[in-house]
């Protein structure tokens, strides 16, 4: 079938299950993400796994620009406020998870180690695109939904460096020579770093040309191309494109007075975008996997969330965080794909002998992640009570600002 209309009737479907979503009172993200689940091998196999590699570039874009919209929450003034209760929030929740997920495959099911640690190290990361999506269309605001967002950046990070030296710890007791821990440490550090740097120069970069552009179409094109840019360099480098963006979105956003401009031309542009990378994202999951997973995949998907709850209720309780954010901020840490699914490539290269059962594990999360994980997102900032909160900023002013009116014409 030719490309185009493949790719439109991807888009066609997806809205619908957004649409369908919301009769039922669900985040969009879950319509997108079911309406993919039956254009993909489950059922229809409308969209098979050539397809899905064809469109790879679709993904890429998306996963950038949700990247760079992160950066925008790392304003530096508020995060001199939250950088410390953040930063412990954060290892609060990685640890959890890693320590319980850990516990569970190498106490409960006598797992080998190698295979423990490594699979626990992945449980770490969560991926932010769903989660973002909910707060963007409930137009959520508030202690909690302010929270969220540096967390999911930052746990990447911890995730990457849990990662690279659970690995130098798998390879030695698997008695794999050629990796050493020097090496398996220093890798994920050079990666962080090196990904940080670039972001910092192409954000500068983008603020200077930003200055000059002129008219909205003008900067839309301006930001795509930076946005582009810094994914496919940092792809070239074999750098992370994730932290890349959210490096420049954050330089963007202090350095820049009016950096809004900047974002909102972006979010005109990106909706159609969204729903192809979550329709595609739905039609790559493959429910055959629940028959071969057995009850350690779900023993995993259990231990994960889990650990998230709870090192994120502790590391929140630790540093006396709103009530809200310690009793909600867990529900919204769900969410797993992105990173996870990209260390299973350097699993199978470097972990052979476990390849086959931690992807298995790890896709089944996936699957039933990316399905409950937005809906798990809706329901922590529902109880934190902060959906709409942005009309009622928004509100608020425009009240503000009649009674200012008012009270100038009284005056006068």
């Amino acid at each position: 079938m030719n490309l185009l209309l493949k790719i439109s009737i991807v888009l066609l479907v997806g809205a619908v299950g957004g649409k369908v979503a919301r009769i039922f009172k669900l985040p969009n993200v879950s319509g997108y993400l079911l309406a993919g689940l039956f254009l993909g091998p489950s059922f229809f196999k409308f969209i098979n796994s050539q397809d899905i590699e064809a469109y790879t570039v679709i993904n890429e874009l998306a996963l950038a620009i949700i990247a760079f919209s992160i950066g925008n929450e790392f304003v530096i003034k508020d995060m001199l406020k939250l950088g410390k209760s953040i930063v412990i929030i954060t290892l609060a929740e990685v640890v959890g998870a890693i320590f319980i997920v850990f516990t569970v495959m190498y106490y409960v099911f006598n797992q080998p180690f190698a295979f423990s640690i490594v699979i626990a190290s992945m449980s770490a990361a969560t991926a932010p695109a769903a989660t973002l999506l909910v707060i963007k269309q409930y137009k959520a605001h508030g202690p909690l939904t302010k929270t969220i967002l540096p967390v999911v950046a930052l746990d990447d990070v911890f995730g990457i460096i849990a990662f690279g030296i659970a690995m130098s710890l798998a390879t030695l007791t698997s008695g794999q020579e050629n990796f050493s821990i020097y090496k398996m440490i220093i890798n994920p550090l050079v990666e962080i770093g090196g990904s940080l740097i670039l972001g910092l120069i192409l954000g500068v970069f983008l603020v200077v040309v930003a200055k000059k552009s002129k008219g909205r179409d003008e900067l839309q094109v301006v930001t795509l191309v930076a946005i582009g840019i810094a994914a496919g360099l940092s792809t070239r480098l074999g750098l992370s494109p994730l932290l890349t963006c959210i490096m420049m979105g954050t330089t963007l956003v202090n350095l820049k007075q009016n950096s809004k401009r900047v974002f909102d031309s972006v979010n005109s542009f990106v909706s159609p975008v969204y729903v192809l990378f979550f329709t595609l994202a739905g039609a790559s999951l493959d429910l055959s996997i629940l028959l071969s997973v057995g009850i350690i995949g779900v023993a995993y998907v259990i231990a994960r969330a889990a650990g998230k709850m709870s090192g994120a209720w502790v590391g929140a309780k630790s540093v006396k965080a709103d009530p809200m954010v310690t009793k909600n901020l867990g529900y919204a840490l769900f969410p797993q794909g992105g990173i996870s699914i990209g260390l299973l490539v350097i699993v199978r290269q470097q972990l052979p002998d476990y390849a086959i059962a931690i992807s298995t594990i790890i896709m089944f999360s996936v699957l039933i992640y990316e399905v409950t994980g937005p809906i798990f997102a809706k329901l922590a900032i529902q109880k934190a009570g902060e959906i709409g909160g942005l009309d009622r900023i928004e509100a608020k002013h425009k009240k503000s600002k009649k009674n200012l009116v008012n009270n100038s014409q009284l005056d006068g």
